[in-house]
């Protein structure tokens, strides 16, 4: 008889596991036992059959685990009498994680659609197969009395089905009942209202035109009817939101289908057990108000995930609502009951269990049928990525930059991002970065960095907090540039060693002290060359000019005559016009730029689609839903001297088509693809001075489709490998991933 010990690491806590383990080994007459063990599970067999065990474990897993490694190394025999789940330890730091929150699955859906079930209309239905994980979670290992759950004790009923091995929620954490778990409560401002069922009187006021806050799993939403243009209008002016598209939710793909176009990729997303908003294209049937997407032929929409979410739509007959986050601009959502029945809203829709890791939603959008994560958060953070290379052993911390921010925590080959954080420049945003720090470090069972890592910006928020926690932990600091950052999360995506990079966005702190954003960049992991970039712009006004980018226009046109025929799109007409001419001519705060993002908005002003900046890519956004409703080819030539693309003769040439009565949207495409065509064209003069085959594209503005599938063209054309995101963000989501991979390459 062979007595065997196994150590599994991977998601192997919170997704019923153990349970699995137990049924497989009582399945083989198999003696022992299973338990967490921190982040690694112990599994102890003897028996005639731990062969066929170690075969057939990794092959029948349930539906979210995932086993990274396994050690099986043979032992003396126990004499166990039988297999069993046993009390947890906390002998090893090992490199699994706590699962992300997951959609509720059929069976809990069935559930509490089913009158004759005990959890009829329960809005907290889960299982092992199901439901919250990251947001509840304190501490490992993943056991019930270190999540929000111990502050609900098990009823006799429930207690039963966590006990039998048999049953779907045996040693499920998150499992609970009306009689056992977290209940709902309904608001009118801040006194509480006495009603049998709060989610059916939510559904109600919403059908009123009310604004409702909604507690969910791991943030708040605020809803309004999506049909109802004025409901939406009154949440703009309470949020300060006036232009910003409004993510919507709605009850099934059928009613999707009514509005928006999708790919068989979409769907398979859209349906996912991971449940992310996915922007998708408007179709000619879309019947929703102006205000809910304004000037854009997109739309966010994701299904509900929550049990909590159907019941809403259940119990009402709207099919789509606002779905959007709880928070002024750049602020964390929020997650107290106290701050939520304060908001700006009518109404509140709250419950009684603690979101311990707030959780905003993740965005996902396709380009060229391929996905690209606009924002990786809900439904896949903490799952980790692996390093594609060879590293250092030191632990580090990587705090991003300072819009957008992430954080990341590497061990080894693995690192640990963090949900999305937001706009660190907002005091609330840092405290919840330093809280998500503390909290990430408590579920990865990381407590000392070696080095930390951040953004070369000497200004940022994050730099300071840098410099802080090298003091607490004596450890280096090490400060990675901007765009070499975007360019190493994308070359760890497809396990390349060096190429050439297109890193295109708004603003990156470039290692010269100037504002980069349309670079050409050759990197070997450590190490990179600027080799090509954008025509250097003044800005004046400094940040001035990304909030009024005509600002831009007028700098780049360098013609006071031509661009006073703009003078509508300046606050100040011409006086502001002439004003800035002196501005640039006295070399007084026009600090230069490279940025892409600048000449998108500046080219978004020459063509009158947009003037001012309310919320980041406003401009660039808008100029690309123009250009999408391009029904004409026209052509726009580029320029390239020493390694620079001539912006200024692009913009000249759109302004001019412009005046001369060309149809708007087709000027805003060819503007779009001609500096599409110039950067795919540095970048290819680069690959070929570096002997190259590979060119990748990273940064904000390759959520552009038609600017991606441009590029994308041009270098496949010219027989260059194309390469760009798969498993990460494009834009700033994912520097803190190329910092740390660059730290821990780097440092020796």
């Amino acid at each position: 008889m062979k007595a065997q010990k196994i150590l599994t690491q991977g998601i192997v806590q919170g997704v019923g596991f153990r349970p699995y383990v137990y049924r497989l080994a009582v399945d083989l007459n198999l003696k022992g036992y299973v338990r967490n063990l921190g982040n690694v599970v112990e599994i102890i067999i003897e028996g005639e059959n731990t062969d066929s065990f170690i075969n057939r474990l990794p092959r029948e897993l349930p539906p979210i685990a995932k086993i990274d490694s396994m050690i099986v190394e043979d032992i003396d025999e126990g004499n166990y009498s039988d297999f069993e789940i046993i009390e947890s330890g906390d002998s090893y730091s090992g490199i699994s994680v706590i699962p992300p929150d997951i959609a509720i699955c059929d069976k809990c859906l069935e559930e509490i659609r089913t009158p004759s079930d005990r959890r009829y209309k329960y809005p907290f239905n889960a299982c092992t197969d199901c439901g919250p994980r990251f947001t509840v979670i304190e501490s490992v290992p993943y056991d019930r009395e270190r999540t929000s759950m111990d502050e609900f004790p098990l009823c006799d009923e429930c207690l039963v089905e966590y006990r039998q091995p048999l049953n779907r929620r045996y040693h499920g954490e998150a499992i609970c009942c009306s009689d056992c778990g977290p209940q709902m409560a309904f608001y009118e401002e801040s006194n509480k209202v006495n009603c049998e069922n709060p989610i059916k009187k939510g559904a109600e006021v919403l059908k009123e035109g009310k604004i409702l806050a909604i507690k969910g799993i791991g943030g708040t939403h605020l809803a309004v009817d999506a049909y109802n243009d004025d409901a939406i209008n009154d949440l703009r002016k309470r949020l300060n939101r006036p232009n910003q598209a409004f993510a919507v939710m709605t009850k099934d793909l059928e009613s999707v289908k009514k509005y928006a176009q999708l790919t068989k990729k979409e769907i398979e997303t859209i349906l996912s057990n991971k449940r992310p908003i996915v922007i998708l294209k408007k179709n000619d049937s879309y019947r929703f108000p102006e205000s809910l997407s304004p000037g854009l032929h997109n739309i966010g929409v994701m299904l509900p995930y929550s049990p909590m979410h159907y019941l809403l739509f259940d119990e009402g007959d709207i099919d789509t609502y606002v779905m959007t986050s709880a928070n002024t601009p750049g602020e964390p959502m929020m997650i107290n009951n106290e701050e939520i029945i304060n908001g700006i809203n009518d109404y509140s829709l709250i419950h009684n269990r603690k979101i311990l890791n707030r959780c905003d939603d993740s965005v996902i959008r396709f380009r060229n049928n391929e996905l690209s994560f606009i924002r990786r958060s809900r439904g896949y953070t903490p799952e980790p990525y692996k390093i594609n290379y060879e590293v250092n052993d030191l632990n580090v911390l990587a705090l991003g930059p300072e819009l957008d921010v992430t954080f990341s925590i590497a061990k080894d080959d693995i690192v640990y991002p963090s949900q999305h954080i937001g706009n660190t420049n907002k005091p609330k945003t840092l405290e919840f970065l330093k809280e998500a720090i503390a909290n990430m470090q408590r579920i990865t069972k990381i407590s000392e960095f070696d080095v930390i890592a951040c953004d070369m910006h000497p200004h940022f928020f994050t730099t300071r907090l840098a410099y802080e926690l090298a003091e607490k932990y004596d450890a280096e600091v090490n400060p990675v540039q901007h765009h070499h950052a975007h360019s190493i999360a994308l070359a760890n995506d497809s396990a390349i060693e060096e190429m050439i990079v297109i890193a295109a966005d708004g603003v990156g702190y470039g290692s010269d002290g100037t504002s980069w954003g349309g670079e050409i960049l050759y990197t070997d992991v450590k190490n990179f060359e600027r080799m090509g970039h954008l025509e250097s712009q003044l800005m004046p006004g400094g940040d001035m000019a990304t909030k009024y980018p005509a600002r831009m226009l007028a700098s780049i046109l360098k013609d006071e005559d031509l661009i006073k025929n703009y003078s509508n799109q300046f606050k100040y007409g011409e006086t502001e016009i002439k004003n800035i001419f002196k501005q640039i001519d006295a070399g007084i705060n026009v600090g230069a730029t490279t940025s892409t993002g600048r000449v998108l908005d500046s080219m978004a002003v020459g063509l009158e689609i947009c003037n001012e900046r309310t919320y980041e890519g406003e401009c660039s956004m808008k100029l690309e839903s123009c250009a999408y409703y391009s029904t004409n080819d026209l052509e726009i030539p580029f320029t390239i001297e020493n390694n620079q693309l001539n912006t200024t003769e692009i913009l000249r040439e759109v302004v001019k088509l412009y005046q001369n009565g060309e149809k708007k949207a087709d000027i805003a495409r060819a503007g779009q693809i001609a500096v599409a065509r110039g950067l795919s064209e540095l970048a290819i003069q680069a690959a070929d001075k570096k002997k190259l085959n590979s060119i990748g594209a990273t940064g904000g503005v390759f959520y552009n489709e038609a600017i991606t599938d441009t590029v994308k063209n041009y270098i496949e054309n010219n027989e260059y490998e194309f390469i760009q995101h798969k498993n990460t963000c494009a834009g700033d989501g994912s520097v803190s991933l190329g910092q740390a991979i660059i730290t821990k390459k780097r440092i020796v």
